[in-house]
């Protein structure tokens, strides 16, 4: 079925703007004066969204408003929050939660993505940006550790030795260097950034949600979980109708 219009439904002053499609949601981080850094209301806007994505699965497009993506967590709160706050993991459960939607998550990062910006941007699945990317984790500059992702999924982005290079120096990235080492995989400019997010997700569309579902499953599962986790999720794909139809559809082209 072809993918009606965006729906927008949320206020204008939302912290986060939330764009439905019957196959994608595009939500847009909304706090420009701000430089949408990342306060509580929008880890509670980013809890609801989830919500609504695990009922109803469908790509997340996320960016941000006014040029920026996020240039971290609001340090005004962040200023108040003591050894309590800091044990109920506020942002890194939100992201984890994020990171762990049933479709891709496809981060369209335009200008900033610091602090818990990045951090935000490392639990996609699928990370594109412009030529004015910023990105990187100051936390130690602060006082404070990159405590919401960055400590075990830069390194698993970038490998090791670069990520703790990162993450002590708390350096920028910009975008040719991020392109280089892999934390985006393609640079857009600024006026085609979504549109390159929305043919990303138009490929994903044409493929069968099972089995991306499976495919991000499998991925993400633990090194041990292997093969095993492997079998157990193709066994599945394999006794479903769509396997048949597609593949039936497949055979009967090439005998065309």
């Amino acid at each position: 079925m072809p993918a009606g219009p965006l729906t927008n439904d949320s206020g204008a002053d939302a912290p986060l703007l939330i764009e439905r499609q019957d196959d994608r949601v595009v939500a847009t981080l909304n706090r420009p004066h701000k430089r949408n850094a990342i306060d509580q209301a929008t880890i509670d806007a980013l809890h609801l969204l989830c919500a609504e994505l695990e009922a109803i699965p469908r790509t997340l497009i996320l960016t941000g408003a006014g040029g920026i993506f996020a240039a971290g967590a609001d340090i005004a709160e962040l200023r108040e929050r003591r050894a309590a706050d800091a044990l109920r993991g506020i942002n890194a459960n939100a992201f984890v939660r994020l990171s762990e939607l049933p479709m891709p998550v496809i981060a369209a990062i335009d200008g900033y993505a610091l602090g818990g910006g990045a951090e935000l941007a490392y639990a996609a699945d699928i990370r594109i940006a412009t030529p004015s990317l910023a990105m990187g984790n100051p936390e130690t500059g602060l006082g404070i550790l990159a405590a919401a992702g960055a400590s075990w999924r830069l390194k698993e982005i970038v490998g090791d030795a670069r990520a703790i290079e990162l993450l002590l120096t708390g350096r920028t990235v910009k975008a040719e260097e991020a392109l280089d080492v892999g934390l985006v995989s393609a640079i857009h400019e600024s006026a085609d950034l979504l549109p390159a997010a929305h043919a990303i997700a138009d490929r994903i569309a044409h493929n069968d949600p099972a089995a991306i579902i499976a495919t991000k499953r499998v991925f993400r599962a633990p090194r041990d979980r292997h093969p095993a986790v492997d079998q157990e999720a193709q066994a599945e794909l394999f006794e479903s109708p769509e396997k048949f139809r597609r593949m039936t559809d497949f055979l009967e082209r090439r005998t065309r």
